[in-house]
């Protein structure tokens, strides 16, 4: 049976007898084993590349996608592990220092737009050491000017940024999001969220300004940890007036912030369930709050490394996937790890093009 639907495939690529063939597909979970039921939905991600490559349209195309192929929606590209500064609980930590060329980047961005991207993310490490912003400021701005996507963030601590990157790169730019741990400038120092004696918050309160003044909707992204689970940051944040407030309970994972590999030990900052709960009911009435415990965050992202990787983290610690550009998009999506229903759960999509959000400027 598998023989004979490779040969059929393969000897016509009439658009009917491949929605004939999806048909068939998406009913023999009920029929064959598992292991055949993979090799075949493999079978039919690549004769969808294929066409692609022949022409076929986008949207023809997805229509061939297996049922258990995500469309990569959302990606955040991790694109430098190098980072200025030594947050104690950080789980994408400096184990590299490689970086693609530009070139290289670009076009890792163009596959996954024709794969369905929407939005892209960049973050680190911290994205702005390279090149000093101007390598995430061309990328910013091909995704936006060229690839024409709805949505283009950046996750930065904000201390490196400086006026002249957004008078340059601040038009193509949808979302900048500080992190911002605490509004007390000691525990942000015991956490490590400073770089010499510099405040942290100088440098958020700065950004923050700065994207009201260029038009860029600025987010804030804090991590409850030992050292901060029992402040009350209510004013603070409404204050800043950020688009969203993302809250998320500090993560273990083996090989980055825990483990003999790993390069930090966040054993310290661990918080149970409970904490994090009482955390967000102090913090309940603060409309912007989007809230992230482990279970929410752990899978639900798809993540690229420096090498354009997607890491599976489902069994704890970071499973690297063959790089895009090696295999394509779909082959590499398949050892993501990427649970699709809770990216949805968690409230994965939303209005995340400055265009469509009603922001006082």
């Amino acid at each position: 049976m598998l023989l004979s639907l490779y040969i059929i495939s393969t000897a016509v690529t009439g658009l009917a007898l491949y929605k004939t063939i999806v048909f068939i597909f998406n009913q023999m979970p009920k029929l064959i084993l598992p292991l055949e039921f993979k090799f075949i939905q493999r079978l039919l991600n690549g004769r969808m590349q294929m066409g692609a490559d022949y022409g076929m349209s986008a949207e023809t195309a997805n229509h061939m996608k297996g049922p258990a192929t995500p469309v990569p929606t959302s990606v955040n590209y991790h694109f430098t592990r190098q980072c200025n500064y030594k947050c104690g609980f950080c789980f994408h930590t400096a184990k590299s220092s490689f970086v693609l060329p530009l070139d290289e980047a670009k076009q890792g961005m163009k596959i996954l737009k024709q794969a369905g991207m929407e939005k892209i993310n960049f973050s680190g490490g911290e994205p702005f050491l390279q090149n000093r912003g101007h390598f995430v400021g061309e990328l910013v701005k091909y995704c936006k000017d060229t690839l024409q996507l709805p949505s283009v963030s950046i996750v930065s601590n904000g201390s490196l940024i400086k006026k002249s990157w957004f008078q340059q790169y601040g038009t193509y730019l949808d979302i900048l999001a500080v992190s911002c741990d605490s509004f007390n400038p000691e525990t942000n120092e015991m956490i490590g969220r400073q770089q010499g004696k510099r405040s942290h918050l100088t440098s958020l309160y700065q950004v923050r300004d700065w994207c009201t003044e260029y038009k860029v909707a600025f987010k804030l992204n804090t991590v409850v940890n030992t050292y901060n689970t029992d402040e009350d940051m209510a004013d603070s944040v409404t204050s800043l007036n950020p688009c969203r407030w993302k809250v998320f309970q500090c993560l273990i994972l083996d090989g980055e912030n825990a483990g003999v590999d790993a390069l930090r030990d966040a054993s310290r900052f661990v918080i149970q369930d409970e904490q994090f709960n009482e955390f967000l009911r102090r913090h309940a009435h603060v409309s912007c709050l989007v809230p992230e415990s482990n279970e929410k965050m752990q899978n639900s992202y798809l993540i690229l490394d420096e090498c354009m990787r997607f890491l599976d983290c489902r069994e704890g610690k970071k499973i690297p996937s063959k790089s895009i550009l090696d295999v394509g998009v779909d082959q590499a999506l398949l050892f993501s790890g990427f649970d699709e229903s809770m990216f949805l759960k968690r409230g994965g999509r939303y209005t995340w093009s400055k265009a469509d959000m009603t922001l006082d400027w």
